[in-house]
């Protein structure tokens, strides 16, 4: 028979819909009932994720399934601190990776032991052309420039690289996830925004800028299975993937640094 295509959810809509709705929703699949000892795990396995790791994620889903072909799994992205928001609610999901430490804290015991799995840095993103003409951190505070709010993750490592640097900055949005950030710039409603390294690679409607001090930065990636996860098996088999040489490789190749 032939396997149903994996399904990805961009920026939790469908999550933000069952908190909102207050539904219970159980997998139509049953929860494996092998993990991480050996064996195929099935059912179906829901991951909520940071945005700045829909690619990698989709394809270490992608390589997951076809290693596990009774799996379907569901990738849900958005800002972190959303997502734990969500997570806190009640929003049924079986593993959380976070873009830091900080908001995977904030779900105490409903995460099993989180690993740090992958990190990451900033860059200044522009438009094509970079019309705005930036090349420095200074040049952020003369231009239209779009940021992440100072709770998720990325926000709050952009204060942290402006305050290194002594530059204040008015933004003109200030967005809930990075993928946020760099749509308005990709589409030239900003002059600027910083995003992470991960995010600029592989496109062409956007430049990136390294700054000063960027490598000073660094967003550590922990990733957990969830206490309440209904396919806990399958929880503990992807997270085992994501710290295998598999899913390292993969990450490496979408631009993440080691843990």
């Amino acid at each position: 028979m032939r396997r149903a295509p994996r399904r990805t959810v961009a920026i939790a809509l469908a999550a933000a819909a069952l908190v909102l709705t207050g539904c219970a929703v159980e997998s139509p699949t049953p929860a494996g009932t092998e993990g991480a000892s050996g064996g195929a795990v099935s059912g179906e396995l829901t991951v909520y994720a940071a945005a700045s790791l829909s690619g990698a994620f989709d394809e270490i889903g992608d390589a997951f399934e076809q290693e596990n072909p009774e799996v379907r799994f569901t990738g849900v992205y958005d800002g972190s601190s959303t997502l734990v928001t969500q997570l806190l609610e009640g929003a049924p999901a079986d593993v959380f990776a976070s873009a830091d430490e900080a908001n995977m804290r904030k779900l105490e015991d409903a995460a099993v032991d989180p690993t740090l799995f992958a990190s990451n840095t900033l860059v200044i993103a522009v438009p094509t052309g970079n019309p705005g003409g930036v090349k420095t951190l200074d040049d952020l505070a003369e231009v239209t420039t779009v940021l992440c709010a100072p709770e998720v993750p990325c926000g709050a490592a952009s204060a942290t690289l402006l305050s290194n640097a002594g530059v204040t900055v008015e933004a003109a949005s200030l967005e809930q996830n990075v993928t946020a950030v760099l749509t308005k710039v990709a589409a030239s409603e900003a002059d600027a925004g910083l995003v992470y390294a991960t995010d600029v690679i592989g496109r062409d409607d956007v430049e990136a800028i390294v700054p000063d001090g960027a490598d000073e930065v660094v967003n550590h990636y922990p990733i957990a299975a969830l206490s309440e996860a209904s396919n806990s098996a399958g929880a503990e088999e992807f997270v085992a993937f994501v710290l295998s040489d598999e899913g390292q490789r993969i990450l490496a190749d979408h631009g993440f640094g080691a843990p």
